[in-house]
Order: C-alpha cells, then structure tokens, then sequence
C-alpha cells in the first residue's frame, strides 16, 4: 500500500509485520519516534503476542534482547549516537553469543560537543563487533531491509543493525509502499532459534573462553560473515521476486560500467549525488557511482569487480577515524590494494553539515584532476580552522575548542566574565 509517511513511522510498520515477539526500547533521537510508533501499536493490540519493554537505558535496550533472544524470541531495538555508545558491551556480546537480533540505527554523530544532526560515527564505533550492517539510501528501502534483516540474522544467528540516516531518512516524509502480512509472511518464515535457553537441557552462552580457544571463536565470527555476503543477494534476488522491487544487496551501481571516475559512498547522499553526476556525464565527463548497502560484511569481491577498470575513485562519506582519514576509503583501498587505481578520500556531512549539489561538482572535478588533499575535508572553513589554532598557539588558556569555533562562525555571543 502506497502512503506518504515518515520514515520512522514506516520502519515502524514494517517491524511490526515482521511479528517481533519482544521489543525493548529507550528513547534517542533520532530514533525515538520508531520505537513510539510500536509500542502505540503494541498498546493498541495491532502486533500479537508481542511484550514491549520500555527499560531504563540503551544498555537495557540492547540486554533485554538479548536475554528474550536467547529464549528463543524474535527480538528488535533501535537506537542512535551516544545511545550505542553506552549499550557498546552489549553490542559485542549479542554477536559474540549469535543471537539474532535486529537493531535500528537512525545515524547521529557522537559527541562531545553535542550534535543530534546525522554522519555515521555511531554505526563505525561499531563496526568491527561482529553485527552485519546494512545501510539504506531512502526510506523505501529502510522498510525492505528491515524485512530482509530479520531474515538474514536468523538464517546465519547474528545480529544486523539496518543503518539510516537520522533526520534525513528517519524523520522525512515520503511516498512508501509499505507490504501487506501475506508478503511478509511468504517471505520471513516463523522464528526457528539455532540456540535456545531450555531448563529442560540447560547451556551456557557467553560462558569465559581462554586462550587455547578464543582465536577459533573470533575467526568463526568472521566465517558467518563472510557467509553473509553470500546469503544477502540471495535474499534480495528473493525479495524482489516476491516485492517487485530492487532493494537491498551489497551494492548498487550507478552508471559505473566503463566509467573512468567512480564515487563511491553509502547510505542516503547517493540521492543529491545522482543528478550531479548525471549533468556530469551530459558535458561529457566519463563518471558513475557505487553505493555499498553492506559495509559489514564489506563486499570486497564484488567492489573489485565492479571498480578493475576505473581510473580512479573518489570515496565520500560521513564519517572520520581520527588520526587517520576516511573509514569506508581505508577498507576500499585494502580491497583495491594490488589495482593500479588511485584512490581519493572525501569526508563530508560532519555533524550535519549540508551537502551541495554544486560543492559536490566542485569536489569531483577536483577529484578528477587528481589533484585533491588527502584526505579531503569537504566544504570545511579553514579560516576558521587556522583561527583557533592561532588562539592555541597565543596562549595557554585559550579555551574551548567547541565554544571558540561556536564564537567565531558567530552562533553564540561571546561571553567576558570580569
């Protein structure tokens, strides 16, 4: 059925029609709305047999589910930003316990300084603890790959965060064709656990492991993943028979086939991107892109495969590894690593930050010359920059970073106590 609705709303739905047995929740935004909206229908009879648990923490979030999971419950949370920070012990010990649980995550960047707006900090915060992530590029595809996410964690018994961007997708209103119940139901069968707390044979999960066997644990944590980069096309491919509709996979091409320059990026900046590239290639400019819907597992074959004949590649993203550059272009470039394909670094969308059709031209025909710093900070205000640098060197008290930069772009007054 066809509605304009908010994003939230319709992960929403498409949970509910997925039958969860338990959910936990606890309000951040921007993912609040998403667990508001299942527990009105919790309330109001429209998921059977379902228990919601408004628990006291983003940690409880997470262990509530993974002690209902564990029972042998289908069991969704959602959470954003300093949220996943504070449920992050949880985090590892669901995937290291192989339970399937679903976990949305509306992207919000971390702090401090505080920031509610969207970049991808919180997912890479996570992104070496076993979860499968999935990123979505519109709220279309948030409600299919909700669908495939329970699937796929129940077919491997290892969780799966879908990943969306806050604001941008959670709270966007557009139009969605949410799925009816026989859809669903044909294509997500019934709840089987692979392991299951019984009195009746009592187990320990997470139970301690020393040395002599914790190298084994963590390489089969790998091997279901890369099982996982098997069973996710497969699903789509299924999805799509029975949906008519392309959603979810590894990854998804835009003009990319014999392009000389190739963007690469994920979740929902493809869609201000799409109509610059495409002016690009009418002045004659031979570019495309790739969007990679998984980023855990990476899909490193099928990028080699797709990007062996490229010139070069320009890498954009919301997110930062301190110290380092770019997350998605470090992973891009081990793939590419015995390729003769230079590859540039792009970070944009900090805290937020608009991203422009015309700063998005400027920067790929930047890229194009080959000419770009590495790594390039996307539309960032040097002066402003340099400015507080100067402040640093000029004098030891020289304060806030967060407050000067707040001052300086003229945000807050600047405040003298005397």
């Amino acid at each position: 059925m066809l509605k304009q609705v908010e994003g939230s709303h319709a992960v929403a739905e498409a949970v509910a029609l997925c039958r969860p047995e338990v959910i936990s929740a606890y309000p951040i935004t921007p993912q609040t709305h998403i667990v508001e909206d299942l527990g009105l229908m919790v309330k109001a009879g429209a998921i059977e047999n379902c228990e919601f648990l408004l628990v006291e923490s983003e940690f409880g979030a997470l262990s509530a589910c993974i002690g209902s999971s564990a029972t042998g419950a289908r069991s969704y949370t959602a959470t954003s930003s300093q949220g996943m920070l504070f449920m992050m012990e949880a985090v590892y010990n669901a995937s290291g316990m192989g339970l399937p649980i679903v976990m949305t995550v509306g992207n919000r960047a971390i702090g401090a300084p505080i920031n509610i707006w969207n970049d991808w900090g919180d997912s890479m915060s996570a992104r070496d603890a076993g979860w499968v992530q999935l990123f979505v590029e519109s709220n279309q595809q948030a409600v299919d790959v909700h669908i495939q996410a329970f699937r796929l964690a129940e077919q491997l018994s290892l969780p799966v965060m879908v990943c969306m961007d806050g604001f941008i997708l959670t709270h966007s209103f557009s139009q969605v064709d949410i799925p009816d119940q026989k859809q669903v139901d044909e294509f997500l069968p019934p709840f089987e656990p692979r392991q299951v707390l019984d009195p009746s044979s009592p187990v320990s999960m997470g139970a301690m492991v020393g040395p002599e066997a914790f190298t084994e644990v963590r390489y089969l944590a790998h091997h279901k993943q890369m099982e996982a980069l098997e069973f996710i096309p497969e699903q789509a491919a299924e999805f799509e028979k029975i949906f008519d509709r392309d959603s979810g996979g590894l990854v998804k091409s835009f003009g990319c086939e014999g392009a000389e320059t190739v963007v690469v990026t994920m979740g929902s900046v493809i869609g201000t991107m799409k109509p610059v590239l495409s002016e690009m290639r009418d002045d004659g400019i031979s570019i495309g892109a790739l969007t990679v819907r998984s980023f855990r597992p990476f899909p490193k074959e099928t990028l080699r495969a797709l990007l062996k004949d490229a010139k070069r590649v320009i890498v954009f993203e919301k997110c930062l590894a301190v110290g380092m550059g770019g997350i998605l272009a470090m992973n891009l470039r081990m793939a590419l690593k015995d390729f003769p394909i230079h590859v540039h670094s792009a970070i944009g969308g900090l805290g937020g930050r608009p991203i422009t059709r015309a700063n998005l031209r400027r920067m790929f025909e930047k890229g194009i010359k080959d000419n770009m710093e590495e790594p390039h900070f996307h539309d960032i205000h040097m002066d402003i920059v340099e400015r507080e640098l100067e402040r640093e060197q000029a004098q030891r008290r020289s304060g806030s970073i967060a407050e000067n930069i707040l001052q300086d772009v003229g945000i807050v007054a600047a405040a003298k106590t005397i």
